[in-house]
């Protein structure tokens, strides 16, 4: 085996090792707070996550990107600078039919994007088996406060998909929110409580309110409309219901001034919110938390889990002792205690940490960044199986290349071109899946028909493109042998 067919998979593999070990960073679950590191959590990794990390490991790193939707974006110019520099290089590299490789890579450029918006559609849209976490502490109970399904407008998923999903991500108890209605989860709590699945996790009715700003109200127990009313009215309601409120995501708009939410008698504020840039800036962060310390206010973390986007990365933990014990009415009663009280001694915002903070004054050279900082995260058994995998793909290579035939009809362009093929069947099936769905849902979420729309359209268009592609770099082999 020629030296220069290795040399490149062999550098690869000795900057992996040297990255994952020398420059390791351990994720691991922080105080949001205090921002101190808590021990008694742990990270539990998926098998099926280890044994494709290459690429699941890639992709749910890209997901937990600090500032998801702008970075994904600068990804794409990555993608596009590196194909154009790639092709630069090669054309002045080569001797002869420089035309016909700077047509195959203008034919292929568009295709290379489809397959990157593939990719996004996968990370955003598609639940990857990610890391979740481990509950080692004897008294604290893992909640969120803030969650949706298709019942909200811009919910992406049914109830008993978020139920799913929250017992998967080791949630305890969870309140569904949905955006100013909350007669459904009334239905669906009542069903958990005779019985009609599993009680844990634990169901509770809540609502997001959207007055001033985005209110959490917790802990409802009869229907009630809060459509044109105002923010002490309906903080009112809720009080009467025993109820609690929390102000949903205020740094991401500040709407009114905490002095104002704080006078009209909400009980707390979330300090983080993983559907928003989770770690905005630090000043407006240490303002928030003297606040709330000065008066007397809880802070909490808000999953705002719609189905769709980042993957689980804050828990609330609460110190309920007795909590196996409880009957499911006591355990809410607990919750909804401590946010009253505003005991945040019995309430800590655990947050996954699995880089390290960076800022969004520069995001474009966020993108290398992170692939190092997630060859950093890696353990042994995943550094193995990047180098089986790696092992796997030169072998392959080899193959290929030492067998005329194959060299001639598995090339990159035609690699490219099936690749967008698959993308393609798989945007059209996930589009036709969320059209099935929009007769169910008529009259609450519109995100069904929006991006069964998206898909179709984008799904249809790399399609037909890549049918084409196919035909011409055909067609170019052809002629190339002389046959046309």
């Amino acid at each position: 085996m020629k030296k220069n067919k290795i040399l490149g998979p062999s550098i690869l593999i000795i900057l992996i090792i040297i990255i994952s070990q020398l420059f390791h960073y351990s994720i691991h679950i922080e105080d949001a707070i205090t921002l101190e590191v808590l021990p008694e959590y742990g990270i539990k990794i998926s098998i099926w996550r280890v044994l494709f990390e290459p690429i699941i490991g890639i992709l749910l790193f890209l997901n937990r990107m600090l500032y998801s939707i702008d970075e994904l974006l600068v990804t794409l110019y990555w993608v596009v600078l590196l194909f154009s520099l790639y092709t630069i290089g090669k054309y002045f590299l080569l001797k002869e039919e420089k035309k016909k490789f700077i047509v195959s890579q203008l034919i292929t450029l568009p295709i290379v994007i489809g397959i990157w918006f593939t990719v996004f559609v996968i990370i955003v849209f598609i639940p990857l088996p990610n890391n979740t976490i481990i509950n080692n502490s004897a008294t604290s109970v893992l909640v969120t406060t803030h969650s949706h399904t298709d019942y909200s407008h811009d919910g992406l998923i049914s109830q008993t998909g978020s139920w799913e999903w929250h017992k998967r991500n080791g949630f305890d108890a969870f309140f569904i929110t949905e955006h100013n209605n909350h007669n459904k989860t009334l239905d669906f709590v009542q069903a958990q409580r005779n019985n009609e699945f599993p009680i844990e996790p634990l169901v509770m009715c809540g609502e997001e309110f959207s007055g001033t700003n985005h209110l959490s109200l917790l802990g409802l127990k009869r229907m009630f409309s809060t459509r044109g009313y105002s923010d002490s009215t309906v903080i009112d309601s809720v009080r009467a219901n025993n109820g609690a409120i929390i102000v949903n995501h205020w740094f991401d708009g500040k709407h009114q001034s905490l002095d104002y939410y704080k006078d009209i008698g909400v009980d707390g504020f979330e300090i983080a919110n993983s559907a928003t840039e989770r770690v905005y800036d630090r000043n407006l962060y240490k303002e928030i938390k003297e606040f709330f310390n000065n008066n007397n206010l809880i802070m909490n973390g808000g999953v705002d889990f719609h189905g769709y986007g980042n993957a689980c990365s804050i828990w609330n933990a609460f110190d309920i002792s007795n909590w196996n014990s409880l009957e499911p009415a006591s355990k809410e009663e607990a919750i909804l205690n401590i946010i009253r009280t505003r005991d945040q001694s019995k309430l800590k915002v655990l947050f996954y940490k699995d880089r390290p903070f960076y800022n969004s004054s520069n995001l474009f050279y966020s993108t290398p960044i992170t692939f190092f900082n997630y060859f950093r995260t890696l353990n042994v058994y995943q550094v193995f199986v990047w180098i089986l995998w790696i092992s796997l793909f030169v072998i392959v290579r080899n193959l290929i290349i030492s067998n005329p035939r194959m060299k001639e009809n598995i090339t990159a362009n035609m690699f490219a071109s099936v690749t967008a093929l698959l993308s393609s069947l798989f945007m059209l099936s996930l589009g036709l899946a969320y059209y099935l769905r929009i007769e169910n849902e008529i009259g609450f979420t519109e995100m069904y028909e929006e991006y069964s729309i998206i898909l179709f359209y984008v799904g249809a268009a790399l399609f037909i493109y890549s049918l084409i592609s196919v035909y011409f770099r055909n067609k170019m082999k052809l002629t190339k042998k002389g046959i046309m």
